[in-house]
């Protein structure tokens, strides 16, 4: 991944300097148990990384309890999340990343690649947005650079948020999308890309027979019959 470079140095444990002299306290925020546990193992060795996770979170009133509590350098937060997703939790903790002493900031970290979850974050205040492809080493470089002050996207992305922002003309309310919920959304654009059940159950980590009821509430919502009209519909709007 090219999420993240530079950063680096020495290690903390030699006395010298590099990792020694970072340090950064970070909030987890993700409705997945395991993933939280995984980003846990990669990224929180303090005496290794100079990451501490504070605290952890899977959804948007816990995200909201725990940020405000232990006021972290970076949260990782999840787009889609129980009780209104990340730009919820962004709206709600707006007052914390505007301080003038010591802002918190936000890192996108998701497993999602589109358009309109990249820019929706962006706008609600995050400072960067990586996807959950990239490696634990380019996470913890990018942890630092928001941390910082820096943005940090991967190349794809970024060019999302440039044409965004490049326009001055506001997006087109989709009455249609707008009928969908973020989890819906993402099981559609998966389907749309020619993706199987059981892979769509891997990637989002849920079970095989939730990717069945969401592509059932999503059929049933844009009255479509079968998932080549939802493919057609999905490539009509550059979902895919």
């Amino acid at each position: 991944m090219t999420e993240a470079t530079g950063g680096g140095g020495t290690d903390a444990t030699n006395g010298t300097t590099g990792t020694e002299a970072r340090r950064c306290r970070v909030v987890l925020v993700d409705d997945h148990r395991m993933f939280r546990t995984g980003v846990q193992a990669e990224i929180g060795e303090t005496a290794r990384t100079g990451v501490e996770v504070v605290g952890e979170a899977a959804d948007v009133d816990q995200a909201v309890t725990v940020i405000t509590a232990t006021r972290p350098e970076v949260v990782l937060l999840d787009v889609h999340l129980p009780g209104g997703g990340g730009v919820e939790v962004l709206r709600r903790s707006a007052a914390l990343m505007a301080a003038t002493e010591r802002p918190v900031r936000f890192l996108a970290l998701s497993v999602s690649d589109a358009a309109e979850d990249v820019i929706g974050v962006i706008r609600g205040g995050a400072r960067g947005y990586v996807t959950k492809t990239i490696t634990g080493t380019d996470l913890v470089d990018a942890i630092f650079r928001v941390s910082e002050g820096d943005a940090v996207f991967s190349p794809r992305l970024a060019g999302f948020v440039l044409d965004a922002f490049a326009s001055t003309d506001a997006p087109p309310v989709d009455e249609d999308m707008d009928r969908l919920t973020q989890r819906e959304r993402e099981v559609l654009r998966l389907i749309a890309r020619g993706y199987a059940y059981k892979e769509i159950a891997k990637q989002l980590f849920i079970s095989v027979k939730t990717v069945e009821s969401h592509v059932s509430a999503v059929l049933r919502k844009l009255q479509l019959s079968n998932r080549h009209e939802l493919t057609r519909w999905a490539t009509a709007r550059r979902l895919v």
